[in-house]
């Protein structure tokens, strides 16, 4: 497999719960042949990792994260404190990160401001090649390549030779991933709001009471939270603040005014 390109996705691309050890086995072996270790992560905000069809952790039966090493995908503070984890939510392309600072393809002012003491500890390794993983509804997911020799903490080369293979490779995974296991969607499919609903979400983000979106829209005040209400049931949302949000994911309205 030392010879790879996107002609070869459908190694790590899964379609069924049993393709996933075998996708899983593909990534792994991507990222030995180039000197890395990979360490999945379908959402960042979840300690748990991906599992096979028969929920054995793969970190730990396919890409040989074993205890002896860290077992990373249990440290419950690891989404807060990482500061790989705290850069994926502020960068969608591969970058490479060492305790001196963040490389990315294009300059990103964000990741300047991420604190970088201790960074060995927190990131749980002394440098990696990241792929951070955006998908629908807001779900961020993450791979980290470490380098297998862990003296090794400049990745400017590594990164100019495999940085956009693993990107490709690493969205594939978790994309396809998180799309077989049936992961919980934060918003129901189907769902598709009116014009008068986007119309009170979008005054209502603005922040209109529902009385002075009525005057705005010459509607009374009892309509504009019947749409509110309509809106927040077919987003399966619990609250108003909820329902702006799902509905700035659907694309509907905007919370950047």
């Amino acid at each position: 497999m030392g010879s790879i390109s996107i002609d070869n996705l459908g190694i790590v691309r899964m379609k069924t719960p049993a393709d996933i050890r075998g996708a899983a086995q593909a990534l792994h072996e991507i990222a030995m042949e180039r000197g890395f270790r990979a360490a999945p992560a379908h959402d960042i905000a979840d300690k748990r990792t991906p599992v096979d069809e028969d929920g054995k952790v793969l970190a730990d039966d396919v890409f040989g994260w074993g205890d002896d090493e860290g077992v990373w995908w249990r440290n419950s503070r690891i989404a807060l404190d990482s500061p790989i984890t705290s850069a994926c939510r502020f960068e969608s392309e591969p970058f490479w990160v060492n305790e001196n600072g963040f490389h990315t393809f294009v300059p990103n002012r964000y990741l300047d401001e991420i604190n970088l003491d201790n960074f060995e500890k927190r990131a749980m390794t002394p440098a990696a090649i990241v792929v951070p993983v955006h998908m629908a509804f807001g779900l961020i997911g993450a791979v980290s390549f470490n380098p297998l020799d862990q003296s090794k903490t400049d990745l400017e080369e590594d990164f100019r030779k495999h940085g956009d293979i693993f990107g490709v490779f690493a969205r594939t995974f978790v994309a396809s991933y998180v799309h077989i296991m049936g992961a919980q969607q934060a918003l129901p499919p189907g769902s598709r709001l009116s014009k008068r609903e986007v119309e009170c979400l979008r005054w209502a983000a603005i922040g209109k009471t529902d009385m002075e979106i009525g005057m705005i829209m010459s509607r009374s005040r009892a309509t504009v939270r019947f749409h509110i209400h309509n809106a927040c049931t077919k987003l399966d949302a619990v609250n108003r603040s909820q329902t702006l949000f799902k509905a700035a994911q659907l694309g509907y309205i905007s919370l950047n005014n």
